[in-house]
């Protein structure tokens, strides 16, 4: 297991689920880390179980908000000195429903969270350290944006396959220095992806050919792996992490 000693990472959305399993690895990497989320109480009581201030930050806000991306990258250059490592997780999905019934407003919203705030996460880390000093960036997209996927969630699976279609184009834009890469989860244990398996798990796990459904860690793990320098000749990939189901035609 690579030591992430003396690296910063930032990670958005990071309260719970995927985001936090992240977090957590990364900590137990050596690395330091800025928790990043909407709501402040779970954000600053996932800080206290992750280590202490010496470790861990958390800024709370909307991912999207221009003005809390900014606090939050300025204040991990004032705590730590830098920021190596960036994991864009935040991602929404508040509605369901066919595509032509959706409001153009939550439209706009899916996109401008899940496709739009990566963006703007990328560059002001690229301003504050990246660009002078190198680093890596991991997006966490979903194998809903690979093919047509559960119905409901079509805008949420667009937005995906406009954040795996961004981070080829930002690995071509900030090679060499830095690398960009993605996550492509299937369905993972959290409250956010509760809906498409609670009460039929096991309906659900049995379609994947390894019979579960994934876990936060199971994501950990993968993106701990591109940011790590095991990864130093990876850039621009999004990788599926899925339990194989996709492999069965099935997403």
């Amino acid at each position: 297991m690579e030591s992430f000693k003396d690296r910063v990472a930032l990670v958005t959305g990071s309260s719970r689920g995927i985001g936090l399993g992240i977090a957590r690895e990364l900590v137990a990497r050596g690395a330091k880390v800025c928790l990043t989320a909407r709501n402040a109480e779970p954000l600053e009581a996932a800080a206290r179980e992750l280590g202490d201030p010496d470790t861990v930050i958390a800024v709370a806000g909307k991912a999207d908000d221009p003005a809390h991306q900014q606090d939050a990258v300025a204040r991990t250059m004032a705590a730590f000195g830098r920021l190596d490592m960036l994991v864009n997780n935040t991602g929404i999905n508040p509605a369901f429903g066919p595509l032509l019934e959706l409001d153009d407003a939550v439209a706009a919203k899916i996109l401008q969270v899940n496709v739009l705030a990566p963006l703007a996460w990328t560059r002001l880390a690229h301003q504050a350290w990246m660009r002078e000093n190198g680093g890596a960036v991991v997006n966490v997209s979903s194998v809903a944006g690979l093919a047509a996927s559960s119905p409901g969630i079509g805008m949420y699976g667009v937005s995906k396959a406009a954040l795996s279609r961004l981070t080829v184009e930002l690995a071509t834009d900030l090679g060499p220095a830095v690398r960009v890469n993605a996550v492509a989860p299937a369905v993972v244990k959290t409250d956010f992806a509760a809906p498409l398996y609670l009460g039929r798990e096991e309906q659900v796990a049995a379609g994947y050919p390894l019979k579960r459904l994934g876990l936060p860690e199971d994501v950990a793990g993968a993106v701990a792996f591109l940011l790590s320098d095991a990864a130093s000749w990876i850039t621009g990939q999004t990788l599926v992490v899925d339990g194989g189901v996709t492999v069965t035609g099935r997403v």
